[in-house]
């Protein structure tokens, strides 16, 4: 059985690290991903001390790449897309993550920002387009990036904002934004240092980052059917990794706090800046 174990965490660097549980099929929350059909499913998740941050380690092949694999497996078509983006963008305030998520950052605006100021943004991942959807209503500007070419064009075609098309590490700035969005989306990649880094390339000298990460923490306390810990979560933050993740990215962490979103995810949100 090849050892899972990690050597480090990449966020903190702690070398110490316990296993939290050991997955042999999916859990009930998983999207069913593309992998060979004599492949045994194995999976670990392992928890690094002391900053609580935790990593899910597996060797299989798991086809989520985020141009094309990812989309096909949770929405299946361009007809399962819009319909879920139908579907959420029609929940009524009190029932919707998205409408907590855009409130939270249109007051941090608001307080950062000149009086009647409209901010530009840009979301990273935009994925479904529902938080790009609330930027547009409240008539800010916003430009979407996303790797896969379906959730592009229901972007353009159905929430009516400004796309770009491709790998996020590899594009370079077509302008600089007031605002940098990135709803879970950190948790995806293997190394989300450099993706935040990244960010400042975009981000205007007096703008601001909005992130939205899974709160392992907290959700372990539940059990290992909770979402946060499905595979194509690679890291669970902590309130610790994910101050740790903004100082080593260049940001200053200005405000941070978890809680639990309608949807029931436990979730920590943060606000960044130069």
């Amino acid at each position: 059985m090849k050892n899972l174990k990690p050597k480090e965490c990449p966020i903190t660097r702690d070398k110490e690290s316990k296993l939290i549980w050991t997955y042999y099929t999916p859990p009930s929350a998983e999207t069913n991903f593309s992998r060979p059909n004599d492949e045994a499913y194995l999976r670990e998740v392992w928890q690094f001390i002391p900053s609580q941050h935790l990593i899910s380690t597996h060797s299989m092949q798991v086809a989520t790449d985020y141009s094309g694999e990812y989309v096909e497996a949770t929405y299946k078509n361009l007809e399962g897309l819009t319909a879920t983006f139908d579907r959420i963008t029609s929940l009524p305030p009190e029932k919707s993550d998205n409408t907590g998520r855009f409130l939270a950052v249109k007051s941090f605006a608001e307080s950062w920002f000149r009086p009647n100021k409209v901010p530009s943004l840009l979301d990273v991942g935009s994925g479904l387009g529902v938080f790009p959807y609330a930027v547009r209503k409240a008539g800010w500007q916003c430009t979407a990036i996303d790797p896969d070419a379906r959730a592009i064009n229901n972007l353009r075609e159905r929430v009516s904002v400004n796309t770009i098309h491709g790998n996020f590490m590899n594009l370079n700035p077509s302008k600089i934004f007031d605002i940098v969005t990135l709803n879970k989306v950190l948790e995806h990649v293997i190394d989300p240092i450099a993706m935040l880094s990244r960010v400042n390339k975009w981000l205007a000298k007096d703008g601001f980052v909005y992130l939205e990460l899974p709160d392992g923490e907290v959700a372990s306390k539940y059990g290992p059917e909770r979402e946060e810990f499905t595979i194509d979560h690679l890291h669970i933050f902590s309130m610790t990794s994910a101050t740790i993740l903004a100082s080593r990215a260049g940001f200053t962490v200005k405000t941070i706090y978890r809680l639990q979103e309608p949807s029931s995810k436990y979730t920590i949100r943060a606000i960044l800046t130069k």
